[in-house]
């Protein structure tokens, strides 16, 4: 049955890579969201963390509220346009080792929209407070019933908010320093449809009998189909500091503490086949429940900003930020039911054992950004920025995320009124992927993560990938 098992836990696969309907694959590292802010969009955030333009600085690096004066207020959204979808050859076979049929999928990502809020406040000349909400990570999927590879992804959602109380000190002498806390809530969904053929071989069956009587299943009931959904609350710290080199330039660091997500929700197992007397070939479908667990890890990441104001209408901007997603290993689905459960029992689980495992093996990446702002006039400023990307995904590239490493061209301009203290600003972004998404699904056990696959169960295909995005923002100093 533990085959049988494999295949119903790749529908928990990727509860880990989600927040606010962003769709897959075209996410920044890992998944993590680029679209917080039109305004360092427009430069495809370069030197973010050195240039505190408004009260988005609470999320980039909270130090900057230092240079903010009196009250900031900024909020806006983004909206993302995905097309990722399956090329011709897409291809998939059983546990058995047979071929699927179906289609390539269809387009997988819906348009999304993410929005976003910013507040800070000068207490008095030393100490300023902040206060953000955002969606810092996020992934949806969705593919068509007759996926070629439903055996291994149809839907995979999931919401990440996160409320990011903010302070920044500074000495007066040109150093400032923040903190923020980031609270963030997570809930996820995830589905795919079950390959039973191994677990009748494990019953007993010859494999041609297997493969016979669950096609005569499939035909009189479907295939089975596995859904899980869960939530939880995670906490996370950013700090910051922001230098003043001179009048022209300064630098600016800000590093994120890791942390883990335990979303706790429920699998459930609709039409699983279940000895039965009245069924003309043995089987009938049953539902089965259990709640689990499902751990997730955000990584550590630090980032570095520079600005530089290479005259009085121009300043140019770049960024380093490096993210350890590596410490996302592998996605386990435990029981909160121990061996009583009802998928724990029908599958034979004991002990500790999961219910599932995933294989990730993420790597560390690197994202670098160059930008520059022109202020064409007292109220108009043109932006331009280019992002390098790099892709976490590595060895195991899976049909929930065909990622690639990616550049990002983006273009944004601002309109501001000095003296109402409105601004606006507005910019679009394109992604440009390395190369194809190259997927090759399997499935593997967790006591051997990296060894030889547990079955013939396969998905292989290539993902053409593009995006483009567009932000709004309306900020306000008081």
């Amino acid at each position: 049955m533990h085959k049988n098992t494999n295949a119903l836990v790749k529908a928990i696969r990727l509860v880990t890579l989600a927040a606010v309907a962003a769709p897959a694959s075209v996410l920044a590292g890992g998944f993590s969201l680029n679209e917080q802010s039109a305004s360092q969009m427009g430069v495809a955030n370069a030197g973010a963390a050195a240039n505190p333009e408004n009260a988005t600085t609470v999320l980039f690096n909270p130090a900057g509220m230092s240079q903010l004066s009196g009250t900031n207020i900024s909020f806006g959204a983004a909206v993302l346009d995905i097309d990722a979808e399956a090329k011709s050859g897409a291809k998939a076979v059983n546990q058995l080792g047979g071929d699927v049929e179906g289609s390539r999928g269809g387009d997988i990502a819906d348009p999304a929209v993410l929005p976003n809020f910013y507040l800070t406040h000068e207490i008095n000349d030393s100490i300023d407070v902040g206060f953000g909400i955002h969606a810092p990570y996020g992934l949806a999927a969705d593919y068509d019933n007759d996926f070629v590879g439903r055996y291994f992804a149809d839907k995979t959602e999931l919401t990440a908010i996160a409320f990011t109380p903010s302070i920044a000190i500074n000495n007066g002498k040109g150093l400032s320093m923040g903190a923020t806390l980031n609270i963030m809530y997570a809930e996820g969904r995830l589905s795919k449809f079950q390959d039973i053929r191994g677990g009748l071989v494990q019953r007993g069956l010859p494999p041609a009998q297997a493969n016979g009587l669950a096609t005569q299943y499939e035909q009189a009931f479907g295939a089975p189909y596995a859904d899980i959904e869960g939530d939880d609350v995670a906490i996370n710290f950013r700090v910051g500091f922001l230098y003043e080199l001179s009048e022209q330039t300064q630098i600016g660091l800000t590093a994120q503490t890791g942390t883990e997500f335990e979303l706790e929700g429920e699998i459930e197992l609709e039409g699983y086949p279940a000895p039965s007397a009245q069924s003309p070939f043995g089987l009938a479908p049953q539902t089965l429940t259990e709640n689990v667990t499902v751990p997730l890890a955000i990584p550590e990441s630090a980032t570095l900003g520079l600005r530089h104001r290479l005259t009085d209408n121009v300043t140019l901007l770049a960024g380093a930020t490096y993210a350890r997603w590596s410490r996302f290993e592998e996605l386990d689905i435990n029981s909160r039911e121990g061996q009583s459960g009802e998928v724990s029992a029908e599958i034979g689980r004991v002990g500790d054992m999961p219910i599932t495992h995933i294989t990730e093996e993420w790597k560390n990446t690197w994202q670098f950004n160059v930008g520059g702002i022109w202020q064409a006039t007292p109220e108009w400023a043109l932006k331009a920025g280019y992002a390098f990307d790099e892709s976490p995904v590595d060895q195991y590239v899976t049909a929930r995320i065909p990622s690639e490493d990616r550049h990002w061209l983006t273009l944004g301009t601002q309109w501001k009124d000095v003296q109402s203290g409105w601004t606006v600003d507005v910019a679009v972004g394109t992604l440009i992927f390395a190369d194809d998404a190259k997927v090759d699904d399997r499935e593997y056990s967790h006591a051997d993560p990296t060894g030889q696959p547990i079955s013939n169960a396969n998905y292989q295909a290539e993902y053409e990938l593009s995006a483009w995005s567009a932000a709004f923002e309306v900020s306000k100093a008081f």
